[in-house]
């Protein structure tokens, strides 16, 4: 008697043939290029809590770059630091990890050349600014950030700084004497600090709260829209109308990465970026007036401050920049030239 192999009868050539037929589909599909876009996320992080200009900026942003990719790829704004710190998300923007950052003070750090928004009371006023950008930002500065790896795409805005504490009403600087002030990373603002007698410390955004709270931290200095939507006025009672330095923020992009996006969804995204300018900039004024009023009914005490007095006391950090870095002192003669 001989015994049918049930293995050897699955072998007949009408099944080999079957077999054949679709392993060569397979390696078709697999060798098939995924559609381009269909699940493009484009990440964009930054640092601002819910209310923030930096998340009103990203947003909008986002909702404008999103109606006109249709589909080809979708910009997502992670904020509140999900993504990372500042110096995080710059390191994540260089490896690809992450498309886009909003970073402000830290670009100081990458470049040191970005030490002129630095300058205290350099900035006068946002026109200011937009000549400052038209004339010396996409000239002298974005071509060193390509240096280093990133690529700004649109200057936006981070704001008018003014000093809080628990202390004391901040008036002249020697009244920040003694008084433990968080700052951002970047070294100028460190030096300026400790030239008014204060004792900077750099520190994360999203640990401000909490050292303010238990008292590791006695102050810190940023613009209403950033004091406002991390519930500050929570933990600090005075607030002092310095006006100190104007922060710009830059829309920033890895060049690797970037050029590797297709050449329509970068020009999307990047005139994009600039058409949201003018927004952020409506958006950031109205907020410094409407801010101003619920701070001050939040219970803080505001004072104004002698302007004159921290001028003066600032002429040290501007000496020391421009004797340190190389092409300083032109672009801060050039951007004082560009207030009038």
């Amino acid at each position: 008697m001989t015994i049918v192999n049930d293995a050897a009868s699955d072998r007949s050539p009408r099944r080999i043939h079957s077999l054949i037929a679709a392993l060569s589909g397979l390696a078709l599909l697999m060798l098939a290029p995924a559609p381009a876009y269909g699940q493009l996320e484009i990440k964009l992080g930054h640092v601002g809590e819910p209310g923030s200009i930096f998340q009103k900026s990203a947003d909008e942003f986002a909702k404008r770059a999103n109606a006109k990719l249709a589909g080809k790829a979708k910009v997502i704004a992670y904020g509140s630091s999900q993504l990372g710190s500042d110096e995080e998300l710059i390191q994540k923007v260089k490896l690809g990890t992450v498309d886009m950052a909003l970073p402000s003070t830290v670009m100081s750090s990458q470049v040191d050349l970005f030490g002129v928004f630095e300058m205290p009371y350099l900035v006068k006023d946002r026109a200011h600014m937009g000549r400052i950008e038209k004339e010396i930002f996409w000239s002298k500065l974005e071509p060193e950030v390509e240096k280093k790896g990133l690529k700004v795409i649109a200057v936006w805005e981070n704001g008018f700084r003014q000093i809080t504490n628990s202390k004391r009403p901040i008036k002249v600087p020697g009244d920040l004497a003694g008084i433990k002030l968080r700052v951002p990373g970047g070294k100028w603002r460190v030096k300026m600090f400790q030239a008014y007698g204060a004792n900077p410390s750099p520190m994360k955004f999203s640990e401000l709260f909490t050292a303010l709270q238990t008292g590791v931290m006695d102050g810190e200095e940023n613009p209403f829209t950033q004091i406002y939507s991390a519930k500050l006025q929570e933990v600090q009672k005075y607030l002092s109308l310095s006006g100190h330095v104007y922060t710009p923020a830059y829309l920033t992009v890895g060049t690797t990465h970037w050029n590797g996006l297709a050449a329509d969804v970068r020009k999307i995204l990047e005139e994009t970026a600039k058409e949201t300018q003018a927004y952020v900039y409506q958006t950031a004024a109205k907020d410094d007036e409407d801010l101003l009023g619920k701070l001050k009914q939040a219970g803080m005490q505001v004072n104004e401050v002698d302007k004159e007095a921290f001028v003066a006391a600032s002429k040290p950090i501007y000496e020391e920049f421009a004797k340190e870095v190389p092409g300083a002192k032109e672009l801060i003669d050039r951007a004082v030239a560009l207030a009038k």
